[in-house]
């Protein structure tokens, strides 16, 4: 019988979604289940998203450019210097989400074998990505205790040898809601510019910023060739079923090198482009009252957790997820106890297990992520159940 590739025994399952089918059968059952282990938010995704689909005048739903859509370049680019970010539609590659931009990012800048620096916990998707890339993440922890700050510069050159190819950083961060401050950033520019290491800074999360500010790594002069940004409308706009992201490359190479990557697989969403061409086009006040709200959804999560004896948890400063250290011997144990054999009023809750965040075997299993993606009425009673499940699991 033929064998399947290292690379597909390999993958890793998603922490994310593995526990889905506990959820289907407790749901069958009639319990509600609060997702609070995926960054789907619940706001309505804008009108003129949808009116802009509806009226794209084609009889033919044709591929698009490799490149991507001329409009939604064009968009896309002003809406970064609205940011005060230097970027034209030259320098810009649609992307199908957020997570092939990284994907083409490893594909970009290493060969199999090579290694990319990470900062567990980190999203847990570069793990499956880096298995598709044939390359290896290699992790330096940052803790709970610290609000998951990054070490010092002396810390992360010691993970560098003669097949680092790179860092990844998330700002403001998946999943533990960490702003880097402007002196963390500075540090890692100045690394990468010493060592001609190349960065790939996923920005999907770049105006959730509740404390701090929002910072780009294109705000950074002197690197532009060692820099890739990976970003996405999925979480801005709440279209994360749209597809839609793009790479912000102004190394030429590399930029002909994604665009080749991009003609491999044709084309990005074409209807959505122009869906998104809508989006980045609403008001300036459309993501402040967005980051407002998400803001409140914050204070609600991080009041309930701190209500539980035990818990470790820094108030996050950004993003809409909290990494919390719970006082649970397994997370992953818990969260199939809390959708099998727990509810409150026949309702339950369901977060990430922490351990599927971390490259290093036996870290995060005490932990897991939070996504306060529901509205502020479901989130107070969601922390209530959470506390009775936490307390009726430790006394089993």
């Amino acid at each position: 019988m033929p064998q399947i590739s290292n690379r597909a025994d390999k993958i890793q399952e998603s922490p994310i979604r593995k526990f889905i089918p506990f959820a289907k059968e407790a749901k069958q059952k009639g319990v509600q289940v609060y997702h609070l282990n995926i960054g789907q938010p619940d706001i309505e995704t804008p009108p003129e998203f949808w009116q802009a689909i509806q009226n794209y005048s084609s009889k033919v739903l044709a591929y698009g450019d490799s490149q991507g859509e001329k409009e939604y370049l064009e968009v896309l680019a002003s809406y970064y210097q609205r940011n005060n970010l230097v970027i034209e539609p030259e320098h810009i590659v649609a992307t199908t989400g957020g997570s092939e931009a990284i994907l083409f990012s490893f594909l970009l800048i290493t060969d199999p074998g090579d290694n990319i620096i990470v900062f567990e916990p980190f999203y847990t998707n570069y793990n499956g990505l880096a298995t598709q890339a044939g390359i290896n993440l290699i992790p330096i922890e940052t803790k709970v205790e610290d609000g998951f700050h990054l070490p010092p510069r002396e810390v992360i050159e010691k993970a560098i040898n003669s097949k680092t190819r790179g860092i990844i950083i998330c700002n403001p961060n998946n999943p533990t809601g960490t702003v880097f401050t402007r002196s963390e950033m500075q540090m890692l520019v100045d690394l990468i510019r010493d060592h001609k290491i190349f960065i790939i800074s996923d920005e999907a999360y770049r105006e959730f910023v509740f404390e701090g500010e929002p910072i780009s790594i294109f705000d950074f002069p002197g690197v532009d060739d060692l820099t890739i940004m990976a970003d996405s409308i999925s979480k801005r706009f709440s279209v994360c079923g749209a597809r839609i992201g793009n790479l912000v490359v102004k190394n030429k190479k590399i930029h002909s090198a994604a665009i080749k990557l991009g003609q491999a697989r044709l084309s990005a969403p074409v209807l959505e482009q122009f869906g998104a061409v809508a989006a980045l086009g609403l008001g300036s006040n459309y993501l402040p009252e967005i980051i407002s709200e998400y803001k409140k959804r914050r204070d609600i999560v991080f009041e309930g957790v701190m209500n539980i004896k035990g818990v470790v948890c820094q108030k996050p400063a950004g993003a809409f997820y909290a990494m919390v250290k719970l006082p649970i011997s397994n997370a992953e144990n818990f969260v199939k106890f809390m959708l099998t054999e727990f509810s409150v009023d026949n309702k339950t809750v369901m977060v990430a297990p922490g351990a599927g965040f971390y490259a290093t075997p036996g870290k995060g299993l005490d932990e897991c992520r939070i996504a306060y993606v529901l509205n502020t009425d479901d989130l107070i009673d969601a922390m209530k159940i959470l506390k009775l499940g936490i307390e009726a699991f430790n006394n089993q």
